[in-house]
């Protein structure tokens, strides 16, 4: 991650021999390969980069989309409400363009992915393997598959849902996931959120609760404290329950 004075990033993948040309200038790729994080570099026409790994954060903002991408802020509570555990089976599905599964492998999950369109899988599969390199493919499986018309796999310890209608994915969970396992659908609409919950009150998935994460930062300079003008406001509603035994 290259961020120049205006505080711009740029996402880049370092190779011998390499460049990065901006409007800024050039700068060699040779030069930055080996140097400590936080290594500052001048382009041949002068402006100032400041080099730096990029996190998790930093690349789900910058990485190359097929579908609209869960933000970090969603991202964060969802490994937390869904409880991601090292070697945890996922059930995920509707993969977009990988950000929700690069969290969630990160967090040691084992995941195996439903999506119905092509273009969006292997855009997934692209971003995952780039941030979290090739290996990391051996814990992602992935499917062409509808979910709405049902799930093989059984004993999953979670199913964590982007889809527009995931009150169809319901009746599946419940043959799917292990007694105490945990279901959490991602939906933009409150009218989304109703029905899901009409559908989880007549399942064996209990303790439903919906959640709205709101992301407000701060202008801190000198005696100038203030919240920000905007913020990061709805992007969508988490919803989560059980699967209980009756």
């Amino acid at each position: 991650m290259l961020i120049d004075r205006k505080l711009r990033r740029y996402l880049i993948d370092l190779a011998d021999g390499g460049e990065f040309h901006s409007h800024s200038g050039v700068l060699s790729h040779d030069d930055m390969i080996g140097s400590p994080e936080g290594t500052t570099f001048r382009s041949t026409k002068g402006m100032v980069f400041t080099a730096l790994r990029p996190t998790i954060t930093d690349f789900i903002l910058k990485m190359p989309r097929g579908a609209q991408v869960i933000y970090p802020k969603d991202i964060g509570p969802i490994l937390i409400l869904a409880d991601i555990f090292p070697g945890a089976r996922v059930l995920e599905s509707g993969l977009g363009s990988g950000a929700l599964s690069t969290g969630m492998l990160r967090a040691g999950a084992e995941i195996i992915g439903y999506e119905i369109r092509e273009d969006f899988l292997e855009k997934a599969r692209e971003n995952v393997a780039r941030f979290l390199g090739p290996d990391a493919l051996e814990h992602y499986q992935t499917q062409i598959r509808d979910v709405y018309e049902g799930i093989d796999e059984t004993d999953l310890d979670r199913i964590v849902l982007d889809l527009p209608e995931p009150w169809q994915v319901v009746p599946h969970a419940e043959k799917a996931l292990r007694p105490g396992g945990i279901f959490v659908a991602y939906t933009p609409s409150i009218i989304q959120v109703s029905q899901l919950h009409e559908a989880l009150e007549e399942s064996k998935l209990g303790f439903a609760e919906t959640v709205e994460v709101l992301n407000r930062g701060w202008h801190v300079q000198g005696n100038a404290v203030r919240p920000d003008h905007r913020m990061v406001a709805h992007t969508g509603f988490l919803t989560h329950a059980r699967l209980l035994e009756e």
